[in-house]
């Protein structure tokens, strides 16, 4: 009888055939690792530090909630399937074989798809990264793999954002302010000031706008520019009221009323770059760290050259694959290095091979493309622990062995496959979450489902 993540066994499944709820040869094998009780040991390290931090006893005493042990597991079905979190929950219930492998027995509920996602949440992405380490230092020892060679590569993490422009940007501004405006009238109490709902209008705006794209041709042009100043100018009519509001919840010595003044006053914030950013392209000046986005205001535009889309708004994630062997083995992920803003690829190179040292790894050969600075490459190699024979830059430092040359050309090229890999069955295309952390969260989930897969593959 399988033992459930309570600690009991389903008597009821003793009483199935015998192969009814086997798991698929890849799940078993990644179902024995993560037994493995010091694969969940950040995740109780983390409960510890809040604990103490905030002088609690939650880790024993508080609320019993669903075992984390199921979490993770639930977790990287996710990443694996691509499941949202309801079909995920859906999917699992319904199925014996991932009841199984979840350790939810046959008679308990599913944990509700709320609880999954406030875990995600508060778990966070450093936690997630090191439950990754792990992973792969078990997988490692299981398994006998001897690294020899890294690729490192950059890609875009999409947002969840649609495509911004200035017009939108100050449309979906004055619809906040008017709903953050009608959330506080209560709060701000009778006589207080009013954000007035300008939604109609710029809306109205934004459907000529459309009508103006159709035409093609310079008097289009300069309609789009006159409407987008409009659409600045509504902007800063509902930002101008916002601040009254604003001004008479900090004049409240309430705590609520402070606590909505602070919220408020990011809204403001936020808006008056966006009425910024407008003032700055109507008079032709360069916009820097442009915003893309109200509701994700990490998130920024990024260009890589791709002929498809020449501008992507997101996140920039370095790639870093460690392999047995340069001819097509497939390897580990190391948990991806990232900043804020759009970094280099050089720029995010000591964070990977911080993560290569972290892992035990002694890699012999790196092969990099040509987006990296030489001197600051060897720079950063020198610095890390790695000592590798052969550092190999495409463009600016290559082995003179023409056979080694190619060899590497390959190699390198292969990262490529594996981003796309990522992106089309781990969900690493775009991510999900919110801001910055939320990025690097949903990524490593990302990164643990593969390197599972990968695990299962080489013990199989």
């Amino acid at each position: 009888m399988k033992v459930q993540a309570n600690g009991q066994a389903c008597l009821l499944e003793a009483l199935w055939p015998t192969d009814a709820g086997l798991l698929p040869a890849s799940l078993a094998a990644i179902d024995e690792l993560l037994e493995d009780p010091d694969v969940y040991a950040p995740i109780r390290d983390l409960w510890v530090a809040c604990d103490k931090k905030d002088g609690t006893a939650k880790l024993t005493d508080a609320r019993p909630t669903i075992a984390i042990v199921t979490f993770v597991r639930l977790m990287v079905l996710k990443a694996r399937s691509g499941w949202g979190y309801e079909a995920l929950v859906r999917e699992v219930a319904d199925s014996l074989h991932l009841r199984r492998f979840c350790l939810i027995g046959i008679g308990d509920a599913v944990p509700d798809e709320s609880t999954l996602r406030k875990l995600c949440r508060r778990l966070g992405a450093d936690t997630v990264d090191r439950v990754v380490g792990v992973v792969i230092a078990r997988s490692a020892a299981q398994t006998g793999f001897r690294a020899r060679a890294a690729r490192v590569d950059s890609t875009v993490v999409e947002a969840d954002v649609k495509f911004p422009t200035d017009a939108g940007l100050a449309a979906d501004g004055v619809m906040l302010l008017a709903r953050v405006g009608r959330e506080l009238a209560g709060l701000a109490g009778v006589g207080a000031p009013r954000v007035r709902d300008r939604t109609r209008g710029v809306k109205g705006r934004l459907r000529r706008l459309g009508r103006s794209l159709k035409r093609r041709n310079g008097e289009a042009k300069q309609d789009v520019l006159q409407i987008t100043r409009e659409c600045g100018d509504l902007l800063a009519l509902s930002v101008a009221e916002a601040r009254k509001l604003h001004g008479h919840l900090a004049a409240d010595s309430g705590a609520c009323q402070q606590a909505a003044a602070v919220v408020l006053a990011q809204r403001i914030a936020d808006c008056e770059r966006i009425g910024e950013q407008i003032r700055k392209r109507l008079a032709g000046e360069k916009i820097t760290d442009r915003l893309v986005s109200l509701h994700d205001r990490d998130a920024r535009p990024i260009c890589k050259g791709k002929l498809s889309k020449r501008t992507e708004f997101g996140y920039v994630q370095q790639i870093c694959e460690v392999t047995e062997n340069t001819t097509g083995g497939r390897g580990y992920i190391l948990a991806p290095a990232t900043a804020a803003g759009n970094p280099g690829e050089t720029t995010l190179l000591p964070a990977t091979l911080a993560h290569i040292d972290a892992a035990g790894f002694q890699i012999r050969e790196l092969s990099l493309d040509g987006g990296f600075a030489k001197q600051a490459t060897l720079d950063a190699v020198g610095a890390s622990g790695q000592e590798p024979v052969t550092v190999s830059i495409a463009g600016s430092q290559e082995p003179s062995s023409p056979r080694t040359r190619r060899r590497l050309y390959r190699y390198r090229s292969g990262a490529e496959g594996r981003i796309s890999h990522l992106k089309r069955s781990y969900g690493l295309r775009r991510s999900r979450l919110k801001g910055h952390q939320g990025q690097r969260t949903w990524c490593g989930w990302a990164i643990l489902a593969y390197n599972l897969d990968t695990h299962a593959i080489r013990v199989q």
